[in-house]
């Protein structure tokens, strides 16, 4: 997808959020829209094609049906920080999308739309902070997530390349995943920079993704606290754009490094109940991740490039895909 096409769908979607009744005077919650795209930090239009995901995102007022959630999950209600409702869509095509005949040695076209529920924790215990957070989706991978006629009619009104392969998409198969992830930060200094960095456990099981992650990560700069920490780009995870207003400015740049252990994705294994079109899975991916996110008033903008390697043997290079996540508090 184009840059063009890419503020076409943003402005579409912040305006039809910001008009549903009750967003604009819900208290302590924090509406954000994530746009990925391989155009953002690369010239191609392949693989992971574009997502899009919404997000909103609250402090639970004491009777919330989510701290009795959390507390079922061996957390303690009263100290659950966030929940997030999450609506997303995603497309994945293989590199050369002019091209009608069945591609067998590049990823399956798919699409997929989901509904999902993240809720985040984070406890200080000196100079360590551990977070951590449970994310739940429900969704439908294959035709019936519209990827198809969504990219097509975007592509017609920017004049860009005609997908001209989406008969070999993968069938409808509904999916639901469960997903945990934990942070270990040491809290420091660095001059006159505030300083987080620490290791990463997660896991996902479900029809789409199960695997198994492990990660480092560091973030810098000023009123780190007012974030959950970082923008997530793992399979299966919600974003975590919860932030606190306030009148300063605040900022952080950020590094990642994660790798996981894939033991299934549907989006290059293919559909179970059905023939679709597949690839052989390569058993171990790894993403680096880098970016800066910019906080001001109710405002918080990040941005990161991704860099991910071969999910698929035959790939012929990573990919590279960008990130950007535009979020307003209420």
């Amino acid at each position: 997808m184009k840059i063009s096409e890419l503020l076409i769908v943003g402005l579409g979607l912040m305006s039809s959020i910001l008009c549903l009744p009750g967003i604009a005077s819900a208290a302590d919650a924090v509406l954000a829209v994530k746009v990925e795209n391989d155009i953002i930090a690369a010239d191609s239009d392949g693989h992971y094609s574009n997502g899009i995901e919404v997000a909103y995102s609250f402090v639970p007022d004491k009777a919330h049906w989510t701290r009795a959630m959390a507390e079922g999950l061996g957390w303690s209600a009263a100290n659950l920080d966030v929940a997030s409702y999450r609506f997303g869509h995603q497309i994945y095509t293989p590199d050369d999308i002019e091209i009608a005949s069945l591609i067998e040695d590049d990823r399956p076209y798919a699409g997929l739309a989901y509904a999902g529920l993240s809720i985040f924790q984070s406890r200080d215990q000196g100079q360590w902070r551990d977070s951590r957070a449970w994310h739940m989706d429900l969704g439908l991978v294959g035709p019936g997530a519209g990827a198809e006629h969504f990219q097509r009619a975007v592509h017609r009104a920017t004049g860009s390349d005609e997908p001209k392969g989406w008969d070999n998409q993968l069938e409808n198969e509904p999916f639901f995943n469960l997903a945990y992830g934990q942070r270990w930060w040491r809290q420091s200094q660095l001059g006159p920079l505030e300083l987080e960095y620490g290791p990463a456990l997660g896991a996902a099981v479900g029809n789409l993704y199960t695997y198994a992650s492990s990660g480092l990560g560091l973030r810098f700069g000023k009123g780190l606290a007012r974030s959950l920490g970082l923008p997530s780009i793992n399979p299966g995870y919600g974003s975590g754009a919860y932030f606190e207003p306030g009148q300063s400015f605040a900022w952080f740049g950020y590094v990642n490094l994660d790798g996981r252990y894939m033991a299934h994705n549907m989006l290059l294994d293919g559909n179970a109940f059905s023939n679709s079109h597949s690839v052989d899975r390569e058993q171990w991916v790894g993403d680096l991740q880098a970016g800066i996110a910019l906080t001001w008033d109710r405002w918080q903008v990040s941005f990161a490039s991704v860099w991910r390697t071969r999910e698929f043997k035959g790939q012929t290079e990573p990919d590279q895909f960008g990130t950007l996540v535009v979020s307003r508090a209420f």
